[in-house]
């Protein structure tokens, strides 16, 4: 499962949208606009009037929490005065013109670590929402080892981390559990300090909320608070994560989502971008971060768990800026895959030499595949190698290949012979050889 994080105002979306098939029996105004500065939010007051004639709350929405104990949260309780629509475009125009730190991490009130710093860009605007403390509610749902499991608590908000064994319940289901299986579980399991009041109204909430967390294949979804009036439900604070590999079927009931860079990360370039899209329709696993690409060497590594040992013993052996890329090739990826991802790296490190007057080192390893056809995938890179062979050359590209697995004695067989015949330097072992013993040779020579 490929997990990616959407805005509050996405998640907020995708639930107002089915929210008749999920909550048949509550009522969600869904009033919540997301703007990028003040004079976003009086344009978009023409279309949503309620911008003009409700109290406002406003907050970033650049997926990272703490937003309270940060100060950023406009709200009528944090300053005298209702928040108007002119309040909250001023504020947001205050907070968005310049860099802002935000901190990840509190003792109480006090922050502790380092702060993030960046622009903050995005901002979500609601109505205020007048409720009790002893109205809100928390519930979150995940996948834990095969099963799924939704947590639930009587006390919302901030705080209802710093006590979470005492204040939440967990109820576990196998991905065989019906829909009665699990409605009845999550009535026998609504927590103790639930209103008696609201306890028939709360369970009947949280059964619709994992079957939306089920059905409209979210890997992380979590509302804190949730404000619980009657049949009346306000989501307050939402966060969540897709499940990226259900993108292709899921297009009409997810709509128009975007999946941001969070606060303080820098941008994803246009080749992550790629092959981020690339992976998004395959069952394979194509993944790829750039973290130098003026760096000398790069890998391209067939799975998950050889890409950390790879990256490890790099930094390892050579030092942390002598590594250009992280990523991995895996699960089976076709020609066709083997071939795209392989061109995005070489175009990568081809485009300038080594500042030093060195030749780059490509790494192509991996362990012994259970089920990927290592020829099938070599003849992808064979293909890359015919475009890329005079680019290679100009960088002074030594390229050295470990592998093992279904297939590799041909396919180590084919890629020695087509980098022989196009004239490019390359070293290939089979699983006789220690699966990072490849790197040691490589900075030796």
């Amino acid at each position: 499962m490929a997990q990616k994080a959407i805005r509050e105002y996405d998640a907020k979306s995708i639930l107002a949208r089915h929210w008749d098939k999920y909550f048949p029996d509550f009522t969600y105004s869904y009033e919540t606009v997301m703007v990028q500065n003040g004079a976003e939010l009086k344009e978009a007051a023409k279309e949503n009037s309620w911008l003009n004639e409700k109290t406002l709350v406003a907050k970033p929405d650049m997926l990272f929490g703490k937003r309270g104990k940060n100060g950023l949260v406009l709200f009528k309780d944090q300053k005298p005065g209702d928040v108007s629509l002119e309040k909250a475009a001023s504020w947001i125009d205050e907070k968005s013109s310049s860099k802002q730190e935000v901190f990840f991490a509190f003792d109480g009130d006090e922050p502790t670590g380092e702060p993030s710093i960046d622009m903050l860009t995005h901002f979500l605007v609601e109505p205020f929402m007048p409720h009790t403390q002893e109205e809100e509610y928390y519930v979150s749902a995940t996948c834990v080892g095969d099963n799924d499991v939704i947590y639930m608590s009587a006390e919302g908000g901030m705080e209802v981390e710093e006590g979470w064994d005492e204040k939440v319940t967990e109820v576990s289901f196998p991905i065989t559990a019906t829909e009665d299986e699990i409605a009845e579980a999550i009535r026998a399991n609504v927590p103790a300090d639930v209103a008696d009041a609201d306890k028939a109204n709360f369970a009947e909430f949280c059964i619709g909320f994992f079957k939306a967390y089920r059905e409209l294949n979210f890997a992380y979804l979590e509302i804190n608070p949730f404000v619980l009036q009657g049949n009346k439900v306000e989501l307050l604070d939402m966060v969540a994560k897709l499940d990226d590999t259900a993108g292709f079927m899921m297009v009409n009931e997810w709509g128009d989502v975007e999946y941001p860079t969070s606060f303080g990360m820098e941008n994803k370039s246009a080749e992550e971008e790629a092959v981020e899209l690339a992976d998004s329709k395959t069952g394979a696993s194509l993944k790829l971060t750039i973290l130098k690409p003026e760096a000398r060497i790069w890998t391209m590594v067939a799975g998950g768990g050889a890409s950390v040992v790879y990256a490890d013993t790099i930094a390892d052996m050579a030092g942390i800026d002598d590594l250009a890329n992280y990523g991995e090739y895996s699960g089976g990826p076709t020609t066709g895959e083997t071939k795209f991802y392989a061109e995005t790296l070489f175009d990568l490190m081809t485009r300038e030499k080594d500042a030093q007057g060195r030749g780059k080192v490509l790494i192509i390893g991996g362990a012994i595949a259970n089920f990927t056809d290592v020829a099938k995938t070599f003849t992808g890179i064979i293909q890359a190698f015919e475009n890329y062979q005079d680019k290679l050359k100009e960088v002074g590209v030594k390229i050295y290949v470990r592998r093992g697995g279904p297939n590799y004695e041909k396919g180590l067989k084919d890629i020695k012979e087509a980098a022989d015949r196009m004239g490019l330097y390359i070293e290939v072992y089979g699983p006789e050889t220690h699966v990072t013993d490849i790197v040691r040779m490589a900075l030796e020579k």
